[in-house]
């Protein structure tokens, strides 16, 4: 009963902070923190895609090595795909999963079990959210509801800081436009 105590308190605090928040990078790293520490799992990291190449961006990670994270380009179409596509996925033994794209560099970071999830924008993925474990792990419904939940989160509070970037861009460059006229009208 107590873990999901922890994971209520922690969609709490990840939402009260990321409604503050206006900067992309500060949203998706209390992201994998708090996802990691409320789980108690090895590790947790948070990818975006990129369209014109389809690999997955990471965004941010906690946890992991940054030999393991630099292992090599995550390709969107081979890394557990069928996350991006048909929802999560949670793969138990990461040594026997063909769906695995780093079976070896995964074993050797320590990785037994992996958890995966979409992040969805306006009915777009835009990228995943991936738990990883040190021992095999049977992830419950729990587990994948509340990484869920909090993958919805981020991905709401990802798009709001763009948003609001854009705003300001726009806005910057309204003055810009403002003063030019101006300053020729003189």
């Amino acid at each position: 009963m107590k873990k999901h105590i922890i994971n209520y308190e922690t969609l709490i605090k990840i939402t009260s902070a990321i409604s503050t928040m206006r900067d992309p990078e500060e949203v998706v790293l209390v992201t994998v923190e708090s996802v990691k520490t409320a789980l108690a799992v090895k590790g947790c990291t948070l990818f975006l895609i990129n369209r014109k190449t389809n690999e997955l961006k990471i965004a941010a990670s906690y946890g992991l090595s940054d030999e393991y994270l630099n292992k090599g380009p995550i390709n969107s179409l081979k890394s557990i795909a069928e996350s991006l596509k048909e929802g999560p996925v949670a793969i138990y033994d990461v040594s026997d999963d063909p769906r695995i794209q780093y079976p070896e560099e995964a074993q050797k970071e320590g990785i037994a079990s992996i958890l995966a999830v979409p992040i969805n924008v306006h009915g777009n993925v835009i990228g995943a959210l991936r738990v990883y474990t040190s021992q095999p792990w049977e992830f419950t419904l729990e587990d994948v509801n509340f990484v869920q939940a909090v993958a919805q989160i981020a991905g709401m509070a990802i798009d709001l800081c763009r948003l609001n970037k854009g705003y300001k861009s726009s806005i910057e460059i309204l003055k810009s436009m403002r003063k030019q006229t101006r300053a020729a009208a003189k």
